[in-house]
């Protein structure tokens, strides 16, 4: 790891440096050797730093040979020269989200990249942020708008294929959002304590019935409790 007075010296060198964003870059790298992702930016003017609504410097989808889109979030974290982030404990939320959507074609995720957005709007505006074993109720509405998918919520794990990486700024986890059904989540909602364990008992669940990657797939029918 390099010293504060090296990131000074770098950053004044490369006014373009983003530290945070290359070494997210790197950990899918690792996973996607030589793949090119499809990376959607963020107009400038929409984004929450210039008055807009839009919280995300942007999204890629990575193309996985298991059939699925691999989705990421830049922007949850401290992404750019940041002299007073430097050595901290997290970089910024000490997080990315992660989503992995049964689809051949990129196009057909625009309803998770909407999910990813919405979410972080949210942790930027409540001060609230996600944590693995956590649950995200959609109030009944499913994840894609439109469609009879029985997925209507998320669970929170860590990302089954990308490890936690630490970068200048601090920490960085990939949290990965899984689509659950209505029952699902009322399940683990239930009553009382025990949510957490709770949905880590579902999402075993859901690996152990040959999904151990935790893959979204909106046509899922099987309900896990």
């Amino acid at each position: 790891m390099m010293t504060k007075d090296q990131y000074l010296a770098r950053a004044e060198a490369q006014d373009d440096w983003a530290p945070g964003w290359l070494a997210i870059d790197a950990a899918f790298e690792g996973l996607y050797p030589g793949v090119t992702p499809r990376h959607l930016a963020s107009a400038m003017p929409a984004r929450a730093i210039f008055g807009g609504e839009e919280y995300l410097d942007g999204c890629s989808l990575y193309p996985s040979p298991n059939g699925y889109q691999h989705l990421l979030t830049y922007g949850m974290s401290n992404l750019y020269v940041d002299a007073e982030a430097f050595g901290g404990d997290f970089s910024g939320w000490g997080y990315e989200m992660t989503m992995k959507v049964r689809a051949s074609d990129p196009d057909e995720c625009n309803w998770a990249l909407n999910s990813l957005r919405n979410l972080a709007r949210y942790t930027y505006t409540s001060k609230r942020w996600f944590e693995p074993f956590q649950f995200i109720s959609g109030r009944g509405q499913p994840l894609r708008i439109d469609s009879d998918t029985l997925l209507t919520s998320y669970v929170v794990a860590l990302d089954t294929e990308v490890g936690g990486i630490d970068t200048v700024h601090g920490r960085v986890e990939f949290v990965q959002l899984v689509g659950i059904t209505q029952a699902e989540l009322d399940w683990i909602a239930g009553d009382g304590d025990g949510a957490s364990e709770r949905a880590k008992d579902l999402l075993q669940r859901i690996a152990d019935d040959g999904n151990p990657l935790l893959v979204t797939d909106l046509s899922r029918a099987r309900s896990y409790v």
